[in-house]
């Protein structure tokens, strides 16, 4: 039986395949997944992606020197656990146990380191927390040529989905500018029209008449007769 998958990208990669379904807590991913490796389904085929990812860092306590003091008491005790197991491998027969010895000293080295790197804190991470990547949803992808199938098996879990990527919602044309509506009528003037005075007809003038000539005296006259 060989255990040889699809070799993972080094580089960060887009996934690729379809969606067939999509939760939205990863246990229920998993438990489809695990469903289809129940069906004997090419499960190396499949891809569980997370979307719209989130860092959540959830507070579990308060600290204190008390609290320091035990936790790094404990921690050096279990190194010294391990300790005293490789000594008491090499110790010769019939010699006192190293294990107590060794749990003491891993202790109180560990309760001192612990102190010391608090106070060098001053109070500025007084709480203790763990830190986890959470998604909002879950999508089981598979290869194009399974996809069909994948769908039909998963139908029993619920779920089931089709298409990857969802398309882009289309975006209304952006109407071309009007150089009218960038620059508004003018308002109408609100000052009454001044009323032009009405002045009557000149008549054009009358023809002179001619001047009047002197009457040519008779020929008789002009001689004295």
């Amino acid at each position: 039986m060989s255990f040889s998958g699809p070799r993972v990208p080094r580089t960060p990669t887009p996934p690729q395949g379809e969606t067939v379904a999509s939760y939205a807590t990863y246990l229920e991913a998993q438990r489809a997944v695990d469903h289809l490796a129940d069906k004997a389904f090419a499960v190396q085929l499949v891809t569980i992606v997370g979307t719209d990812l989130r860092m959540v860092e959830r507070v579990t306590g308060r600290l204190s020197y008390p609290r320091v003091a035990l936790g790094g008491f404990v921690s050096g005790a279990w190194f010294g656990l391990f300790v005293g197991l490789l000594l008491s491998l090499f110790s010769p027969p019939g010699s006192s146990s190293p294990f107590i010895p060794a749990i003491l000293i891993g202790g109180a080295f560990g309760l001192l380191f612990s102190v010391i790197t608090y106070s060098f804190s001053r109070g500025r991470r007084d709480f203790t927390s763990s830190s986890q990547i959470v998604a909002s949803s879950y999508a089981v992808l598979c290869q194009t040529e399974q996809a069909h199938k994948a769908r039909e098996l998963l139908r029993e879990v619920g779920g089931v989905q089709s298409g990857w990527p969802a398309r882009p919602a289309a975006t209304p044309p952006t109407p071309v500018s009007d150089p009218a509506a960038s620059y508004p009528p003018p308002a109408p003037s609100t000052t009454p029209p001044v009323a032009s005075p009405s002045v009557p007809p000149v008549a054009p003038p009358a023809p002179q008449p001619p001047d009047p000539q002197p009457p040519t005296p008779p020929a008789g006259d002009a001689d004295g007769r």
